[in-house]
C-alpha cells in the first residue's frame, strides 16, 4: 500500500462545492444547508464540527444521496474524483454507495440487522459489490474483522449483533463500511455512544485506515478533542453554512472566526483557577428562522452593523485558514488554546 501522504496534495477526491438543501414546509421552502464548500483529499480525514442542529449529519447525509423527503439538493455539486453525483438517479447513487462511498453511523445498533449474523451482512454487502463467490467472500469478511481489531473473527463471524460489546458492534459496523474498499468514508458520530477507551481505540483504527489504505474519511462530530486527535483538517459548521476551515492547528490554536473560538474557550483546561466553563450565550437558530446578515450576530460578541446588515458571508483566506466573518481576523478571541493537536 502507498503511503497516505504521498495521496496527499493531489486533487481532491470529494469536492462539495456551494451545496444548498431544503425542506418543503407548510411555510414554504425551509433552507437547511446554506452554500456548504469542503474538500478532501485521499488519505485525509476532515472534521466537520459545530453544534447539534449546525447541518453536519445532512452534510454526510447529501454526500452519500441518503437525504430523507422532502428533503432535496437545491443547489450546489458534489463531485466526486471529479466526477459529479448529485444529480444521478438512484440505481447509480447505489452502485457508489458501499463500493466508492462507505458509512459509519453514531449508533452500529441501528446499522446492523438484528436477524443476521455479522457474517451474513458482511458477505451480502461484499457479493453485492464485489465479483467474489460465497466462500471468497466470507474469507473476506473474517479478514475485515480481523484488520478492525475483533478477537477470534473465525467464531465472531457467525455470531449475532446483540453477542457484541457497544465496541465490538462499531468495528463490525466500521468492516461493513470497508467491505468493497470504499474510497472515502463519512463517519457520523463514530465515537459518542462509547466509553472513552473504546473511542480512544475507534479513533486509532480510523487514523490507521487513511494510513495505509489511502482511505478519505469526513468525521462528523461535536467533540473538539477528537477533532484533535484524529484530522489533518477541519470544517466549524454553523446555521448550515461553514463559518471556518482549515488545517486542526490553525483552527484550534488561531481560531478567526469568533464562533470557532467561542467552542475553543468552552473546552474545561485542568489547570484553570476559575470554577465556571466560558459559555456561548444564546442558542442556534431553527432552519427558516435564521436572523438577516450573519447568522452568528445575536451571539457574537463583536458584532456590528455591517453583521446584521450585509449578506451571509462567504469563506475568505485568513491567514492559513478561511473564515466566514465580515470582522475576520479581528474577530478571532485571542482565546488560549484548550486542546492540543
Amino acid at each position: 500500500m502507498s503511503d497516505a501522504r504521498e495521496l496527499r496534495g493531489t486533487a481532491p477526491l470529494l469536492e462539495v462545492r456551494g451545496l444548498e438543501v431544503e425542506f418543503s414546509s407548510r411555510r414554504g421552502r425551509v433552507l437547511a444547508l446554506d452554500r456548504v464548500s469542503l474538500s478532501i483529499a485521499r488519505g485525509e480525514v476532515l472534521g466537520v464540527v459545530g453544534e447539534s442542529g449546525a447541518g453536519k449529519s445532512l452534510t454526510g447525509a447529501a454526500v452519500i444521496g441518503l437525504l430523507e423527503p422532502p428533503g432535496r439538493i437545491s443547489g450546489g455539486e458534489i463531485r466526486l474524483d471529479g466526477e459529479r453525483i448529485d444529480h444521478l438517479p438512484e440505481p447509480a447513487l447505489r452502485r457508489i454507495r458501499g463500493k466508492r462511498i462507505g458509512a459509519i453511523f453514531q449508533d452500529p445498533l441501528t446499522a446492523l440487522n438484528p436477524l443476521f449474523t455479522i457474517g451474513q451482512q458482511l458477505v451480502e454487502t461484499i457479493r453485492t459489490h464485489l465479483d467474489l463467490d460465497a466462500e471468497a467472500a466470507r474469507e473476506r469478511a473474517v479478514a475485515l474483522l480481523r484488520d478492525t481489531g475483533i478477537p477470534a473473527p473465525e467464531r465472531r463471524v457467525d455470531q449475532y449483533p446483540h453477542q457484541f460489546s457497544g465496541g465490538m458492534r462499531q468495528r463490525a459496523v466500521i468492516a461493513l463500511a470497508l467491505a468493497a474498499e470504499p474510497e472515502l468514508l463519512i463517519a457520523d458520530e463514530p465515537t459518542t455512544a462509547l466509553d472513552v477507551s473504546i473511542q480512544a481505540q475507534v479513533i486509532e483504527l480510523l487514523k490507521r485506515l487513511t494510513r495505509e489504505r489511502g482511505v478519505a474519511v469526513m468525521l462528523i462530530t461535536h467533540d473538539m478533542g477528537v477533532i484533535a486527535e484524529t484530522c489533518d483538517r477541519v470544517a466549524v459548521m454553523y446555521a448550515g453554512h461553514v463559518v471556518e476551515s482549515g488545517p486542526v492547528r490553525e483552527v484550534i490554536h488561531h481560531p478567526a472566526h469568533p464562533y470557532t473560538a467561542g467552542l475553543m474557550a468552552s473546552i474545561p483546561r485542568l489547570d484553570a483557577a476559575h470554577a465556571t466553563l466560558a459559555q456561548i450565550a444564546g442558542s442556534m437558530p431553527r432552519p427558516g428562522d435564521w436572523p438577516a446578515g450573519c447568522a452568528f450576530h445575536p451571539r457574537c460578541p463583536h458584532a456590528q452593523d455591517v453583521c446584521r446588515r450585509d449578506a451571509r458571508p462567504l469563506l475568505r483566506s485568513v491567514g492559513a485558514t478561511e473564515a466566514a466573518c465580515w470582522l475576520a481576523p479581528i474577530a478571532a478571541l485571542r482565546a488560549e488554546p484548550r486542546v492540543t493537536a
